[in-house]
């Protein structure tokens, strides 16, 4: 089958690899319909995320149909139509059993692996590097499916893909980032980053009752999309300096909630903070670039709540601790539990109160992924997601 593979920072191809198996009674293989390019499939793209090896399957965002089920499935059967969460859960650890399902004890083979690193597991992760269980990811014709018993989701036929395909990751995530932020009628909620997941954490939060939500970001497109699509106001931090700003927008007392939707990668040369970032970053001393997290705790309003659905890969340096502690604040962060979310969001969908649809800005083959990754990269095009079909 064709797949698209990771060969090393900024190499990945289309290879022709062996098609997938059942390997355990509790699997499935589906045959993907559509997969999408994630924010943090960049990471990976970049090189920022240990334990890849030349060959590895990417992607985590996908869906498709049902064609062979192991012997111990009972809740699936061969055509039917799934979107499936990109953590695999076995549902019945004690995480699964409190809806942690990205914490799954029991579906990372490679658990010690991530305890040197981390001091305990979390969940594997489809397409996501051998730290996190060595899993094929969904960027394929096809792709097994462990504990398909729990994870699969499946979808009324009569949907279109794409109004659904993002339950599998970033809409969970952009829903679960703004929950994380205890919203009451009225609050103010800032965002920062505005791709994927942070323009559904802006629809999110208005959701759940937010009156007025912040989008910070440095790309015309997606402000424009954030402003357009959801009602947002904007600032561009390349041409006003975001405290100062968030500040006098919200009458001094800073925004309720504040969502770093950035993570690892963050961009900004406004401060002395950004540029030690940068000097680190270059010199291989430092993984990850914290600018966002840093603004987010400064902005934050005192008692309020910083919520972390961008990812992180490392040891973090000159993190504002002692401001989060002066000021009371509480932070929330970790991959999404997409389980818990999945009906609530379908049923948003159904109702017609959510279309997912508004951030795709391109459809391509999965023949063009190299090419797409590059573009998403680098922003061009006004790029702001990319769904790839297999077929």
């Amino acid at each position: 089958m064709k797949a698209v593979c990771w060969h090393g920072a900024r190499d990945v191809r289309v290879d022709q690899v062996p098609d997938p198996e059942i390997l355990n009674p509790r699997d499935a293989i589906i045959r993907v319909t559509a997969t999408a390019i994630c924010g943090s499939d960049l990471h990976l793209y970049n090189g920022y995320i240990p334990a890849m090896e030349s060959g590895d399957v990417l992607g985590h965002e996908f869906m498709g149909e049902v064609v062979e089920i192991g012997s111990d499935v009972r809740t699936l059967r061969v055509g039917d139509r799934v979107v499936v969460p990109f953590a695999i859960a076995c549902g019945s650890c004690y995480f699964c059993a409190h809806e942690l399902f990205s914490a799954c004890d029991n579906s990372n083979p490679n658990a010690l692996m991530a305890e040197k690193v981390y001091g305990q597991s979390g969940a594997g992760l489809f397409g996501y590097s051998h730290l996190y269980g060595g899993y094929s990811g969904g960027q394929a014709e096809y792709v097994r499916v462990p504990f398909a018993d729990v994870g699969p989701f499946k979808v009324d036929s009569g949907i279109d893909d794409e109004m659904v395909l993002f339950l599998s990751d970033i809409l969970p995530t952009g829903y679960m980032a703004a929950e994380n932020c205890s919203i009451s009628p009225g609050d103010i909620v800032a965002v920062w980053g505005a791709g994927p997941v942070g323009q559904f954490a802006i629809k999110s939060a208005f959701l759940l009752g937010a009156e007025r939500v912040i989008a910070i970001d440095r790309i015309p497109a997606r402000l424009r999309l954030a402003a357009t699509a959801s009602g947002a106001e904007t600032i561009n931090f390349d041409e006003e300096p975001v405290l100062q700003r968030l500040k006098q927008m919200t009458g001094g007392r800073g925004p309720d909630g504040c969502i770093d939707a950035v993570g690892l990668e963050a961009h900004g040369w406004g401060s002395l903070g950004a540029v030690y970032d940068r000097a680190r970053f270059a010199m291989l001393l430092a993984t990850d670039r914290l600018e966002a997290l840093r603004q987010a705790i400064a902005a934050c309003r005192k008692g309020g709540t910083v919520s972390v659905p961008g990812v992180y890969g490392g040891y973090l340096d000159k993190v504002p601790i002692g401001t989060a502690f002066a000021k009371g604040l509480t932070l929330k962060m970790g991959q999404t539990h997409v389980h818990r979310y999945m009906r609530t969001l379908m049923d948003l969908i159904e109702m017609g109160g959510l279309d997912p649809t508004f951030v795709v800005s391109h459809r391509l083959r999965l023949d063009d992924a190299p090419g797409a990754y590059d573009m998403f990269l680098k922003k061009e095009n006004d790029c702001t997601k990319v769904v790839l079909r297999p077929m």
